[in-house]
């Protein structure tokens, strides 16, 4: 029978003590003391038969088998594609808390109700002490109907012959954990006997029950935040937004494990905290990264990914988790899309719905003041030594669904937690789980981490200008719109971009947005916060011009426009415009051009002024995803006015194209190509596509050699499916000229027809 193993059949002392059957009242007792444990020999006589002889004693009632009923409690319980459930040998189950799910379990005889009593032990696998009182030990006695007073039930549907049919239900704020399962069967007056089955039970969250705190209505959210394995994560920057292709891989081999031990060891959230998604996403925040813990990222944002695998290269979710779950190391390296992405697969597993949400222009606030600020020299460089602040291009976060009976009914819905490690949080690298809602509104002081999120989408930018230790600070200019340009996340049910900025915060240039921002101010510590409410800026507004869509190995251009508002005065202005290589991060590295313009700019016109920067001026100084800082610093001798003003820019490359042979059938051979263009003046000379897919093991390896500007890199490769149903096939392209290129197919794998037609 699937799903079944060896049997085994022991004497136990009794869990229920007094008289005890099916139908009468039931009292729970702790375990009695090993010394108090009853004999076998004191009570019954059968003790020196065999397990065969056993099961043809008339007046004995031993369990046979248990059938774990995978098809059908996979389909009700929307669990059916954890290869847990999948694997051929030793398949176990998979159900989600709040729901019940059925069993079938054959007898040595048939059953008698008047005078046969079953009982079923839920102990949760991983715990060293389970006791009742911390709910991870339960015993459940077989009910002929449902008792609501009950948190568990374990009730008869069916009797057929030597088998019955049992449904159990677990209550909604079931740990969540892997279980084992002990039967006792005991004839009224006489022996009792215990089947341990070794097949396991994984209860989940369960976003479909009303009752459990992860409840979800909508059920378009439901299918994509807990269901989908393939999703997009947006990286580059807000004016040059880059897609990118992860899988997810929530029901692959080992993840879930590995997210149980993730919670359990590396997170410490023990015995009845693990029903609560409150603290384990909490923990899941820190266990994700290896920043002080044994987790399972660890981070690296340098350019030497010696010893591992660079962030840029990695396609999904399995891989990593895989190798962690061997060797319960940390894997080498992530940055912050590639923890987004792991702790999205994770919280998914789990049954936590959770999606992967990128803040375009994020701000890193390290004094919790609210507000980012940058000091420059008398060139407008940057300096780094007076710098803790920074703006990333864009972050990488999730958000997961639940609601919030700590703060309040108010406050449920989407919760943002962060497994980048960038701040502690009481004393470990996380952050959140934080309600979107009280970040929209400025509520700084909820948990957890709100202010740091508020200060990640919301905070003012700051430019001051710095004239030496024992000389003021003099403000040049404050950007007010400079943070959380753009909150977005995949849509559901589709591979297109929702924009969800607002559910963070209110939309610039509204007094809600001001009012809001100075409400979180008002409740901050921060003595810089205080300053800055009582602080008078000015605005004046200079003007970068930047092409929308620049090919890596093309030159490009930055102007900058000037608009002189006097109807009677010209002014003398000079402007330093430069270009300097920048991290995602927003590290500014090695300068690429810098240029002084000294114009006169009319009365009640506009002048511009032009940067031309050629590839070979930028190509040698490119970091990280090819993205660059633009800054200005302007000066009007005449009243002493100074203004300075920056943007990110990124060169685009170019995405892999993906090509089927014909259409993918399960357990046929299909041939598919790669290819993805040389837009670069200079040839390639060695490359190779890495590609993952439905039926590869691993990764294949497409090598490709000189490759001419204009022409394409071009591979083939052969793919077997072993299943039915939709897949994404990822690639990624690297070679010494160019790296981080990808690009992805979706496909559906259909099933395989008999030559009579018959499937």
């Amino acid at each position: 029978m699937r799903g079944t193993r060896s049997r085994c059949c022991h004497y136990r002392w009794p869990w229920f003590r007094g008289s005890w059957s099916p139908k009468s009242d039931i009292s729970l007792q702790p375990l009695p003391k090993p010394e108090e444990a009853i004999e076998v020999k004191e009570r019954d006589e059968t003790d020196n038969l065999t397990f065969e002889e056993k099961i043809k004693e008339p007046n004995i009632l031993i369990i046979r088998s248990i059938n774990p009923c995978l098809d059908e409690n996979g389909a009700n319980h929307r669990t059916s594609k954890y290869e847990l459930m999948r694997r051929e040998h030793y398949p176990q189950l998979v159900v989600r808390r709040g729901q019940h799910f059925k069993l079938i379990i054959t007898l040595s005889r048939p059953y008698d109700e008047s005078k046969d009593g079953i009982s079923f032990i839920f102990v949760v696998d991983d715990e060293e002490r389970p006791t009742h009182g911390s709910g991870t030990m339960v015993g459940v006695p077989l009910l002929k109907k449902a008792d609501r007073y009950l948190p568990w039930n374990v009730v008869l549907h069916s009797v057929h012959e030597d088998t019955i049919t049992v449904n159990v239900l677990t209550p909604p704020d079931t740990i969540v954990a892997k279980w084992r399962l002990d039967v006792d069967t005991r004839i009224i007056d006489d022996g009792a006997y215990s089947y341990s089955w070794e097949t396991k039970i994984y209860i989940l969250f369960n976003p479909w029950c009303k009752q459990d705190q992860v409840f979800m209505k909508s059920p378009e959210w439901k299918e994509e935040s807990v269901l989908n394995d393939v999703g997009i994560i947006y990286r580059g920057t807000y004016n040059r937004i880059k897609p990118v292709i992860w899988k997810y891989d929530q029901f692959e081999k080992d993840v879930l494990d590995c997210a149980l031990y993730l919670v359990h060891i590396v997170g410490k959230v023990k015995s009845s905290f693990r029903s609560d998604p409150v603290r384990t996403s909490r923990a899941l925040a820190a266990a994700v990264n290896a920043a002080d813990d044994e987790g399972a990222v660890m981070g690296n944002w340098s350019t030497d990914h010696s010893g591992g695998t660079a962030p840029t290269k990695w396609l999904g979710s399995s891989e990593i988790l895989q190798k962690y779950f061997k060797k319960k190391k940390p894997v080498k390296y992530g940055q912050c899309w590639v923890f987004s992405g792991v702790l999205t697969t994770i919280c998914r597993t789990l049954g936590i719905p959770a999606r992967t949400v990128t803040n375009y222009s994020s701000a890193h606030d390290t004094q919790n003041s609210l507000t980012v600020d940058y000091f420059m020299d008398k060139n407008g460089t940057i300096m780094d030594e007076l710098n803790s602040d920074s703006v990333w291009n864009f972050h990488v976060w999730n958000e997961v669904w639940m609601l919030r009976p700590d703060l309040g009914k108010e406050y449920g819905g989407w919760q943002a937690i962060d497994s980048t490690p960038q701040e502690l949080s009481e004393d470990m690298y996380r952050c959140g789980p934080a309600s979107v809602i009280a970040v929209r509104e400025g509520e700084i002081l909820r948990p957890h981490d709100s202010n740091f999120l508020f200060a990640e989408v919301n905070a003012d930018k700051i430019f001051w200008r710095y004239n030496g230790p024992r000389q003021p600070l003099k403000l040049l200019r404050k950007d007010t719109y400079g943070i959380g340009k753009l909150i977005c996340t995949k849509t559901p049910g589709s591979f297109d971009r929702e924009d969800i900025t607002a559910s963070y915060k209110y939309p610039e240039k509204t007094n809600e947005e001001r009012i809001t921002m100075l409400k979180a101010l008002q409740q901050s510590q921060s003595l810089f916060s205080r300053y800055y409410l009582n602080e008078d800026f000015n605005d004046i507004y200079f003007h970068f011009n930047l092409l929308d869509d620049v090919k890596i190995g093309q030159p490009f251009d930055v102007s900058l426009a000037m608009r002189n508002r006097s109807k009677t005065t010209a002014f003398k202005v000079s402007v330093i415009l430069r270009i300097d290589v920048v991290t995602y991060t927003g590290k500014v590295g090695e300068s690429v051009k810098k240029e002084t313009f000294n114009v006169l700019v009319q009365p009640d016109s506009t002048h511009e002024v032009k940067l031309t920067v050629a590839y070979e001026e930028y190509v040698k100084r490119l970091i990280d995803q090819a993205a660059f800082n633009i800054s200005c610093l302007a000066s009007v001798p005449e009243n002493k006015f100074e203004y300075y003003a920056q943007d990110d820019f990124r060169v685009r490359k170019p995405d892999i194209k993906i090509l089927l042979h014909e259409q993918p059938v399960e357990s046929v051979e299909t041939v598919a190509y790669v290819s993805v263009e040389n837009p670069l003046p200079v040839a390639i000379k060695k490359g190779e596509f890495s590609v993952e897919g439905p039926g590869i093991e691993g990764k294949l390896r497409l090598k490709v050699k000189n490759v001419e500007p204009g022409h394409h890199a071009k591979a083939e490769f052969r793919f077997t499916p072993d299943r039915v149903g939709d897949f994404a096939i990822a690639a990624k392209f690297y070679c010494k000229e160019m790296d981080d290129v990808d690009g992805f197919l979706m496909v559906t794998v259909e099933q395989k027809k008999e030559q009579n037609g018959h499937t």
